[in-house]
């Protein structure tokens, strides 16, 4: 499949590129999206009757009798080997929320293309209509024999875990929610370059996350795989914490984990004295609590389009300012990740996605800044032309060594 951009304006076009609004401003965001960001291609020429005998009937039955003899030989003569499910239920659509699966569509094309352009793997949109975890579940395994892996996207927490969790259980190929870890590959990533520019390591930080959805949660999780040396998760409620009783059940595995030191209450007091923040929820933290950080600290504001803080006030006092758009420097992207990752385990043929694969993308994005480490560049751009190759082959060695490839 070829991820196109297709011709931005039909004959149907108003001429602004807005929907049925001639009387409005051009729009190039509506021009860009008419007609879908998508199309099919073939790999093959079908030009006469010799092409179609071949690519169609009759030749295709031998390759049929073949792979139904061999059921292994579906990954040699067919594209699932190339492919990946990019699924949503359209809950958890960036900022927007629960907009439906078809409103979600949009992104998923995104996505797809994205897939495409920076790790050459192909991907299909597949938006579900249904938010039951155990009907996606049913729906995704019968749609498996199709595809090589599994990206799930948008999907709202606590759902999300759940989801993932059966489906990989009973898949043997990656099932992979971006959402989760993509985030926290790449945040592991610059948060490596930014202890290293500063002489410290991960074990030396201790972090505060925004945040306790998806995100925050495979951070949280993410970064004590890694060894940082404390983390502590905070919600709309304040610090995630064993003294609470309003905990849901991922919330209350969290508490058990995490806050080694033991603070409680809101943000803000667990910011005084903490090394890095972390923010994956939204709204607005104070002055005030950023300037109560350690002496050169890290604040990671990653909110979409309004950081919880502004770098402008987070520069006053943090060491290394990231956040999650691309008119700043140190831009935390998912497609620093997901492509590679998919391209190394599609590579291998890998049956999962194993937390020493993860580590290993989020190592050799790191790895990929190199010399040229400074304060605003702590992470390279997704436009960097070694970002994908380097994840792709960190993953596909990491998959060997666990034991998860089949070739």
């Amino acid at each position: 499949m070829a991820a196109e951009i297709v011709n931005p304006r039909s004959d149907s076009d108003t001429g602004n590129g807005t929907p049925n609004a001639s009387d409005e401003p051009f729009d190039p965001a509506f021009a860009l999206h008419r007609g879908g960001k998508m199309a099919v291609q073939a790999t093959v020429p079908v030009r006469d009757k010799d092409d179609l005998s071949l690519a169609y009937t009759p030749g295709v039955a031998k390759v049929c009798s073949a792979i139904a003899e061999q059921p292994e030989l579906v990954h040699d003569y067919t594209w699932k080997s190339q492919v990946v499910a990019v699924v949503t239920d359209g809950t958890a659509v960036l900022g927007l929320g629960d907009i439906g699966p078809e409103a979600s569509l949009p992104v998923m094309e995104g996505k797809a293309i994205l897939f495409k352009q920076f790790g050459g793997v192909d991907a299909v949109p597949i938006a579900l209509a249904t938010t039951d975890a155990d009907e996606i579940v049913e729906t995704v395994v019968r749609l498996a024999p199709s595809f090589g892996g599994v990206n799930l996207e948008d999907i709202s927490a606590p759902r999300c875990f759940e989801i993932e969790r059966k489906l990989q259980e009973r898949l043997d190929i990656p099932v992979f929610h971006d959402d989760q870890h993509g985030t926290a590959i790449v945040t592991l990533a610059a948060l490596r370059n930014a202890a290293k520019l500063t002489g410290r390591g991960l074990g030396d930080l201790r972090a505060v996350i925004s945040g306790a959805g998806a995100a925050g949660v495979a951070i949280a999780k993410f970064l004590l795989e890694a060894g940082i040396g404390d983390v502590a998760v905070a919600d709309r409620k304040g610090i995630v914490s064993r003294d609470r009783d309003d905990l849901t059940p991922v919330k209350r595995e969290l508490a058990e984990i995490t806050n080694k030191a033991g603070v409680s209450g809101s943000l803000e007091s667990a910011l005084a004295g903490a090394d890095v923040f972390i923010g994956v929820s939204g709204g607005t933290v104070p002055e005030p609590a950023v300037a109560s950080m350690a002496q050169d600290s890290f604040v990671f504001a990653m909110a979409n389009p309004n950081p919880e803080v502004h770098p402008d006030i987070a520069h006053k006092y943090a060491a290394v300012v990231a956040t999650g758009r691309s008119d700043f420097p140190n831009q935390i992207n998912n497609v620093l990740a997901f492509p590679g990752i998919f391209a190394g385990a599609l590579q291998v043929r890998a049956s999962r996605i194993t937390e020493g694969m993860k580590i290993a993308a989020a190592n050799a994005l790191a790895d990929v800044v190199g010399d040229q480490l400074a304060a605003d560049y702590v992470i390279p751009s997704p436009f960097d032309e070694r970002v994908a190759p380097a994840v792709t082959a960190a993953v596909a060695a990491a998959a060997r060594a666990e034991g998860v490839a089949r070739r």
